[in-house]
This record gives structure tokens, sequence and C-alpha cells, in this order.
């Protein structure tokens, strides 16, 4: 696919660390093995180095020799990151014991790496559910600065080319956060534009969805956008943002002319903003399936450094292109 072949390119140009925690997942090490064959990013394991060779070499995966292989359990940084985290989380009385604990589980250990700079990006989930992995990104990266919530965005590839960016649109938020208020929408938003810079390479046309078009209808709900809309300008006075718009006057352009004459975004928008998770999440299934979109992440958006999260039933290309899309975001906040 064009769209995953362009990510992979920009991952190969500008390689970064990305740190997988589920090192003896087989999945996982399949995925890494392709990963430094493909030269997409400098890939790290954590997990016992005998058992990782083992089913490397079992496997036949001969290229995880490349790989830098960190044991959760003897390894030279293990005190300094005890230390670090005893005192990142001093605030809620953690101890030594309980963090020496915490240190030993992979998904703490990956987010340290890269708290302390030694990895620039972590992806996991393959065995491991949502809330597992996220809780120690929370408690240890945290969001950026200027941001509350942590979302999530879908690269929806089409068919028809017409839409979007030649048939490329970026859906969010679809994965996280059930009910935003207004300032967190906003937020989302910006988050989004700029998930859609790095990651597919356009400059994004953002518009910010209801079952209203520029005051067609009157309720709360429609209010939280439009004030939305306010504050996502205001955050990001470079990104071309409008709303409150209805799907069809956002992305069809005589539907869009008709409705919103005087918007730049009616018509040919190419970034869809929902106003919550409910319609976020139904509209992409439905798309995805409806249409015969290829429906891409999700791709966590928010933290302050890119941790993102696989379903346990992802295939190994799964994780291989999550590991790309990663590593752009990286290079995209260096």
């Amino acid at each position: 696919m064009d769209v995953i072949n362009t990510i992979k390119q920009k991952a190969k140009q500008n390689k970064q660390r990305i740190v997988l925690p589920e090192g003896t997942e087989l999945r996982t090490l399949t995925a890494a093995n392709q990963i430094i064959n493909e030269e997409l990013a400098s890939v790290i394991l954590i997990g016992n180095k005998e058992e990782i060779e083992r089913l490397a070499s079992e496997n036949n995966l001969k290229h995880i020799k490349h790989s830098t292989i960190v044991d959760p359990k003897h390894h030279e940084k293990k005190e300094y990151y005890i230390d670090m985290l005893v005192e990142i989380r001093k605030n809620k009385n953690l101890s030594y014991e309980k963090a020496a604990r915490l240190i030993e589980d992979p998904l703490y250990l990956g987010v340290m790496m890269i708290k302390n700079g030694d990895a620039d990006g972590e992806v996991a989930g393959a065995e491991n559910a949502t809330g597992d992995v996220l809780r120690p990104a929370f408690q240890i990266v945290k969001t950026l600065p200027g941001i509350s919530v942590v979302s999530g965005a879908f690269l929806m590839i089409l068919s028809d080319k017409s839409f979007g960016e030649n048939g490329m649109m970026v859906f969010a938020d679809c994965a996280v956060h059930p009910d935003p208020t207004a300032e967190e929408l906003a937020q989302i938003a910006v988050a989004t534009g700029n998930t859609t810079r790095a990651i597919a390479g356009f400059e994004p046309r953002i518009a910010m969805l209801s079952f209203s078009t520029k005051g067609s209808a009157f309720h709360p709900m429609v209010d939280k956008v439009v004030e939305a809309t306010k504050i996502a300008r205001q955050m990001a006075p470079d990104m071309l943002i409008d709303g409150e718009l209805q799907a069809d006057a956002a992305i069809i352009a005589a539907i869009g002319k008709k409705k919103a004459p005087d918007s730049k975004i009616a018509g040919n928008a190419n970034v869809l903003v929902f106003p919550s998770l409910e319609t976020g999440n139904i509209a992409y299934k439905l798309v995805q399936r409806l249409a015969k979109a290829e429906a891409i992440g999700p791709v966590l958006q928010g933290m302050a450094a890119p941790i993102n999260d696989l379903s346990r039933g992802c295939s190994v290309d799964d994780i291989v292109n999550l590991v790309a899309i990663t590593a752009n975001q990286a290079a995209a906040k260096k």
C-alpha cells in the first residue's frame, strides 16, 4: 500500500530507537526481525536474553542479533532507573521496594528508557491490555505541554480518491476519550493536525463535526463544538480549522458550498474531528466496513513521547507498520 510505503520510507530516512517491551512474544519478535531487515528503526527488545535468542534461532529470525536486548531483571541501569522512578513518583510516596518491582515490569522499564532518553518511542499491546500499556505512560512520560488529554487517530485509506487527500483522511478521536469537553476537543483537533503532518505528510484541513452546520441547529452539544473550534484556532493559528460542520458539508464540495459558503474547509476536509468517542468509533468502523476502507491505527496522540498500543489480536504486519508510524512521530517530535 502506497501510504504504508511512504511511512516506511520516512522512517528509514531518520531511524529512531523503538523499544518493544514484549520481546519474548513471537509475533513481536518476528516483526522486530523484519523491522531490522527493512532498516525501519533501531530495535530495543525487553526480555530474557537467552529466551529471545532461543526463539530467534528456532524461528530463523537471523536479524535479531542486530537488536539491543535488555533483560528487565539484570541490566546496568537498573538501580539508576529505580532511583529515577522513586523521584518521579515521590508525590505518590512510591517506596524503593515498589519501584524495584515496577522496574522489572517491561512496560514500566520501556517507558523509563524513553523518559531517560535511552529510547525514542514504544510499541506494545500484543500480549498486554491497553490499560496496562498506558498506565506507566501516563505516570511517567505524561502528556505534552498544553495538552491534558490523550486521543486516538485513525488513518483512513479510501478507494475513492476524490475524498480527503487523494483518498486519505484522518479521523479522531476514535479510540480513547469518551466525552471530551470543549477544551479537550480543541486539544484533540490540534493533536490530530500534528499527527497528520507527522505521519500522513500533508497539511491538515480540519472539520469539527456536529449535527449542525454554522448554526443550523441549537443545542448544548453544538455549543461545545463551536467553542472547541474557537479554542483550537487560538491554539494553532497556523492550521486550517472550521466548525461546526455536518459530515456531508465537510466532505462534499457542493453541499459544503451551499451550507457553509464562506468556509475554507467545507467540502474539502481531510481531517474529521468527532464530538465524542461514541460518534468517532462508530464512524470509522462504518467507513471501514461499508466503504471497505483501510483503517490504520489507532495512533495515540497527546503523549509527551510516542507510545502506541496494539490490539492483542494484531498481526506481524500490524506491529511493523505501527513501529514505522511511531518512528515518524518520534522524528517529528525532534
